[in-house]
């Protein structure tokens, strides 16, 4: 299901219209737009919450964004330019789909979001708490946006319950799958990124070629499973027969959406599984 909710939250960061919405309130450049408005359902914060939650940015990254931009524009503005910029964004890729379509697919991802567990999870429990959309696209764009943090969420204690830090992490994915200029934004110097790699060596993750090893690629298989079971609450309390109906009603959408995501994103989006 995640590879089928992630693809509608993440036309936020890469559609032209999400970029315009948060210019529109003043804040203009990529990372005071994304800061700014994945941060606003947590409040005016201060940048140690957003280092805690976010995970793998580098902290001075995040304290020249934070809490400078809400000179810029309020979180209340933040949250309203990037709900329009998403449902614009929605509208352009989705015209095709009848109403009743995009209806059907509100009703059941609300349904899955109204499950989450707010414990332990403050993205997901600050999105949960958010207002309900007025028209399908609005209510879509934010109960998927709501399972997409609540699995963040848990996906960040599984890191930490694993003893990674989040250079490692990036580290780790650059040795498997990923383009390392993917992830060159988050800040990091190159001193850091040797050590994480030096550290990732020294508990056998990797090989003295770099390569991951057999117990670095077990140890993040267990990650990715307990992911996976932080995540599942919403899917088993909307059960088995209506989660497959929301994934067809999601799939010509996440197709559309993946549309404008680039094929080596940092979010490290898979194609689309059906």
């Amino acid at each position: 299901m995640w590879t089928h909710v992630e693809p509608v939250h993440a036309v936020t960061y890469f559609h032209p219209r999400a970029r315009a919405a948060y210019e529109a309130v003043g804040l203009r450049g990529y990372w005071r737009g994304y800061f700014a408005g994945r941060a606003a359902p947590l409040g005016p914060t201060e940048a140690a919450p957003v280092i805690a939650a976010f995970f793998n940015f580098a902290p001075p990254m995040v304290t020249r964004a934070l809490p400078a931009v809400w000179r810029l524009a309020t979180p209340q503005e933040a949250l309203r330019a990037r709900l329009t910029g998403a449902v614009q964004a929605l509208a352009e890729l989705t015209y095709e789909l009848p109403e009743a379509h995009l209806a059907e697919a509100a009703e059941l991802l609300e349904e899955a979001a109204g499950a989450v567990e707010p414990a332990g999870r403050v993205l997901g429990a600050a999105n949960a708490a958010l207002p309900r959309g007025e028209y399908p696209l609005a209510r879509l764009w934010q109960a998927a946006t709501t399972l997409r943090e609540h699995r963040g969420d848990g996906h960040v204690a599984a890191l930490v319950a694993a003893g990674l830090d989040p250079v490692e992490t990036l580290a780790w994915r650059v040795a498997v799958d990923m383009p390392r200029q993917n992830l060159l934004g988050r800040g990091w110097s190159e001193e850091q990124w040797h050590a994480a790699r030096g550290r990732l060596a020294e508990c056998g993750w990797l090989g003295s070629d770099g390569e991951p090893t057999d117990l670095g690629r077990a140890g993040f298989q267990a990650v990715e499973d307990a992911t996976d079971l932080a995540a599942a609450r919403p899917w088993q309390a909307l059960g088995p027969d209506r989660t497959d109906r929301l994934r067809e009603l999601l799939e010509p959408m996440a197709r559309a959406c993946h549309t404008v995501i680039p094929e080596n994103s940092p979010i490290g989006l898979p194609a689309l599984r059906s």
